[in-house]
């Protein structure tokens, strides 16, 4: 009976976190290059059921049970979202369909090696420096540009240029003075090229980054699976455009209340628990 309360109630915890995962996802529908994150739910290890001897250690395996899940995990969906055009110069959006030879992704942006393996599409990302100095990735192309002409992320980080530098435009030069070539470099109204260019590095997982607020990513991965944008792959960037939100808001209402319905039944199973121990205790103690 007290394992059947330890099941219902980290059903309860488990699904407490998806919803928090969701309504987060939420709030960020109209955060510019957001990418929406999903609760992932796993079964408790039985092994740790044994340590802490909620179950013996020595028992004969006639087959798989579960016990309990648990929400520790969220992952990110990478996949590339509409794009909202607002006319205004200090905005870019990222157009991302890296190809890799031999695989074709499906909508979520991964696929299935012949081995079984789990490929996930490389994806693009603007580079910016953070306060700390610390090389951080972002799809978000809200920017500004200092009295200075050092041109900001929307957290305050600088973009970076090629040369792996904070991006600074001539003195007096402001974004609307420029065009963006297709290569990223920036042009002056003459048709000269004025020695600037976005750094875009290419992100061979993206499962690899780890969001830290703000539209920022750490990459937590090799730095071999790092690289500046090739020529020849997919990769755009539109000025006067941002890349919106992939949160499914329509899926986000279902998830909702899935999570909400599965909470109220974990509940119930409490509740039953709760009034049969209560039996016990009462009533067949008295025998």
């Amino acid at each position: 009976m007290l394992r059947g309360l330890h099941t219902a109630a980290s059903g309860m915890i488990a699904q407490q976190r998806r919803h928090d995962t969701v309504t987060n996802n939420i709030s960020n529908i109209h955060t510019p290059g957001y990418k929406q994150n999903n609760a992932v739910t796993r079964s408790f290890p039985e092994m740790l059921l044994a340590i802490t001897g909620v179950e013996p250690a020595e028992r004969r395996e006639i087959g798989r049970w579960t016990s309990s899940v648990f929400a520790e995990e969220s992952l990110s969906i990478h996949v590339q979202g509409d794009l909202l055009q607002t006319n205004l110069s200090s905005d870019f959006a990222l157009i991302s369909n890296i190809d890799v030879d031999g695989l074709a992704f499906d909508a979520s942006g991964k696929t299935i090696a012949d081995n079984g393996d789990v490929i996930f599409q490389p994806q693009a990302f603007f580079t910016v420096q953070d306060q700390n100095g610390e090389i951080r990735y972002t799809r978000g192309g809200k920017f500004t540009v200092t009295g200075d002409g050092f041109l900001m992320s929307g957290d305050g980080s600088s973009v970076l240029g090629v040369d792996g530098q904070p991006i600074q435009l001539p003195p007096g030069t402001g974004l609307d003075q420029l065009v963006m070539t297709d290569n990223q470099r920036f042009l002056n109204g003459a048709g000269e090229d004025i020695g600037v260019q976005l750094l875009i590095t290419r992100i061979n997982n993206p499962n690899d980054l780890v969001r830290e607020g703000n539209g920022n990513f750490r990459f937590a991965g090799d730095e071999a699976d790092t690289a500046p944008i090739a020529a020849d792959e997919r990769v755009e960037v539109r000025q006067g455009y941002v890349e919106r939100s992939n949160v499914d808001p329509t899926q986000a209402a279902v998830d909702l209340m899935s999570a909400m319905r599965a909470y109220e039944a974990n509940q119930k199973v409490i509740q039953f628990y709760d009034q049969s121990l209560q039996k016990t205790a009462n009533e067949i103690g008295r025998i």
